[in-house]
């Protein structure tokens, strides 16, 4: 009786006549076209006809319909009837969408019912009919993602709502009255030439091509994740550098990038492509060193530097303090993401992190309020890193088996032979010799966490110092 009322009623009229009904709902036999139906009534359906949806699908009692469940959960919040249900089938306290998300991500072995994935597109494509170019058709399937679809959220913007500035005016120290000696920038050298992009012009855009000392490059920031990584878009197979933006699309409270050539997806934090025509060329951008400090450090140490001009050719508060804010100021964070960690640094703490050549590391900021100079290794290479956390700065060079004191002197250490001087690109001793600087960035100690995990270590100030 129930399955032929199911295949007779149309889907927005069954709950209105389900209620009166004597058998029970846990006797309806659901096929696949049926739990489609349920899913899409209780996501984008009426208010009213939800519960006995959730009631049926609860009573099914099999978990592949949480990922739908979690999904429609972000955009019902009026009330806990959906959170309620997933708490039932999954054994665990679900409260949100954000709870929901942490338990789908703790739980990667889940495979959610065949339904899911048009449920999720098609509501994406009510957002933005423009996010198809990077997830629809065969895109989105589980064979051609290296991420989980289920962990793909929206960010709450639509595509290019934060737009890259591309080769934007660069105006001359004297000129960029608009600067607050406070201010933070990344500073990047590339071959001689200096440039410093704000943060508070930056956090707006996430995202600037430029070729800098001839060579092609991107800076993704991630506002969310605090990391600011410097990308060379020159790779080897390809006749063109590859030009970024963001794609309005979060993993795990981390944005997805996306190439203007191929529409491939991107991973901010790796550099590699996760979906699209991109996803198995073996494609890792290398990633070139950036600093972040302040206005005043940067000026002094550079004082022929370039830096951005206010007329980016948008429409943005460019004020000190302004973009993110809130955000910034909070412990919290603003999508779920699972912190493994927090016995020794917070979530929201910063870390500088390296990764190279199969290891990665992570020093906190706050280690460097107790050794302005610390002395380490990452693998079998000695470094040396020097931070100030009042301005989020940190560089770090190759030290062979050098040991690296603080001197007297701004922007240099001292070392065997007398004093070495700190440039962009190397520190160079008293007789010329050149150690290389390492790439390594600035990030939110959930987001290095979330993607390292136990691939990565953890200074403790233990180490060597």
């Amino acid at each position: 009786m129930y399955k032929k009322f199911l295949t007779a009623v149309p889907i927005a009229a069954i709950f209105f006549t389900a209620l009166a009904l004597s058998k029970p709902v846990d006797a309806v036999d659901l096929d696949d076209r049926d739990i489609e139906a349920l899913t899409r009534l209780i996501a984008l359906g009426p208010t009213e006809d939800k519960d006995i949806a959730v009631k049926m699908l609860l009573d099914r009692g099999n978990v592949d319909v949480v990922p739908s469940l979690i999904f429609a959960m972000r955009y019902r919040r009026d009330n806990q009837v959906i959170p309620n249900a997933v708490s039932a089938l999954t054994g665990a306290k679900i409260t949100g969408w954000k709870s929901g998300m942490l338990w789908q991500e703790a739980h990667p072995g889940l495979t959610p019912h065949p339904s899911y994935r048009s449920l999720k597109l098609d509501t994406f494509k009510k957002i933005d009919p423009k996010f198809m170019r990077f997830l629809g058709g065969e895109r989105s399937l589980a064979k051609n993602l290296k991420i989980r679809f289920e962990e793909i959220t929206w960010g709450g913007v639509k595509l290019d709502d934060l737009p890259p500035l591309d080769n934007p005016k660069l105006i001359s120290v004297m000129e960029a009255d608009y600067l607050l000696p406070d201010d933070l920038v990344f500073g990047v050298s590339i071959n001689g030439d200096t440039r410093a992009y704000p943060l508070r012009i930056m956090g707006w855009h996430e995202m600037f091509n430029e070729v800098i000392g001839g060579v092609p490059v991107a800076l993704a920031y991630c506002t969310l994740c605090g990391a600011g990584i410097l990308f060379e878009t020159q790779v080897k197979s390809r006749a063109e550098p590859f030009t970024l933006g963001s794609s309005g699309f979060l993993y795990r409270s981390n944005k997805l990038l996306y190439d203007r050539q191929t529409d491939s997806l991107w991973n901010q934090f790796t550099g590699e492509p996760i979906s699209g025509p991109l996803l198995n060329a073996g494609i890792a951008l290398k990633i070139r060193p950036v600093v972040i400090t302040s206005w005043a450090k940067w000026r002094a140490r550079h004082p022929k530097t370039k830096t951005l001009s206010l007329y980016t050719g948008h429409d943005r508060n460019y004020d000190s303090g302004v973009v993110y804010r809130q955000y910034f100021n909070s412990p919290n964070l603003m999508f779920p993401a699972i912190v493994r960690n927090e016995e020794q640094v917070r979530r929201k703490d910063y870390v500088f992190g390296i990764r190279e050549m199969g290891v990665a590391k992570a020093w906190p900021l706050d280690a460097f309020k107790k050794h302005t100079v610390i002395n380490d290794a990452i693998g079998a290479r000695n470094i040396v890193l020097v931070g100030d956390p009042s301005t989020r700065t940190v560089r770090a060079y190759e030290r062979r088996a050098h040991s690296f004191r603080k001197s007297d002197r701004n922007n240099h250490l001292a070392g065997p032979g007398g004093i070495w001087k700190m440039g962009e690109a190397y520190l160079i001793g008293p007789k010329g010799e050149k150690l290389p600087r390492l790439p390594g960035y600035i990030s939110y100690w959930f987001a290095w966490d979330g993607y390292l995990g136990v691939n990565s270590k953890l200074y403790t100030g233990s180490d060597r110092s």
